[in-house]
């Protein structure tokens, strides 16, 4: 790959070795994982970094260029690789308080238009995936990714969850969330991108 400079650099060198340079540093000034282990920041730090480079690079068409920006790749919020990682942890996160309360998940069910755009979206993926693979686009994943944490973020701006007091409606909301990480995470590791456990 090249710089708008013409300089040449190799993309795996940049992104493996992110764990101790700026995806570690990145990760300080967000303030994530202040309190891990310098292993698990490291680890953290590593799938950040190939994160970063991967989703920004498979998310332009493959005939499109682009100018590398290692600061606007690597921020945490927008249409980026670690954006998406976060969306995922938090979901993650969740899942667990939910499960450490005794909550149950259960069938998800329309109640509001965000459910309503967000279960569509999830049934929507085999269509993403067949025209992704016979355009030879992965760059449709990671729009159909992005799309997908944006209306979860709405969804989620917009209605209880864990602190939901109808049970069948906190079950059937935890559901809609199972689902979402799961296909979340499943089309970012067809781009190769791994999900941290937490940051």
């Amino acid at each position: 790959m090249q710089t708008q400079a013409g300089r040449a650099f190799d993309v795996v060198v940049v992104g493996s070795g992110a764990s101790g340079g700026w995806a570690a540093k990145r990760l300080a000034e967000a303030g994530i994982g202040e309190d891990y282990s310098a292993e698990e920041r490291s680890e953290i730090a590593r799938k950040v970094g190939i994160a970063t480079i991967k989703f920004a690079d498979l998310s332009n068409h493959r005939t499109t260029d682009y100018i590398f920006d290692l600061e606007r790749f690597s921020k945490f919020e927008g249409k980026t690789g670690p954006y998406l990682q976060y969306a995922a942890v938090r979901i993650q996160s969740m899942l667990r308080k939910a499960q450490l309360q005794g909550f149950k998940t259960g069938v998800p069910a329309v109640h509001s238009p965000e459910e309503r755009k967000l279960i569509l979206q999830l049934l929507s993926l085999g269509d993403c995936l067949a025209a992704a693979e016979d355009k030879r686009a992965p760059n449709m994943l990671c729009e159909y990714a992005f799309e997908l944490a944006q209306n979860f973020s709405r969804f989620y701006g917009e209605h209880h969850v864990l602190s939901e007091t109808d049970s069948g409606l906190r079950a059937s909301r935890l559901g809609l969330c199972a689902l979402v990480l799961a296909v979340l995470t499943g089309v970012l590791g067809l781009l190769g991108i791994e999900v941290p456990e937490r940051m």
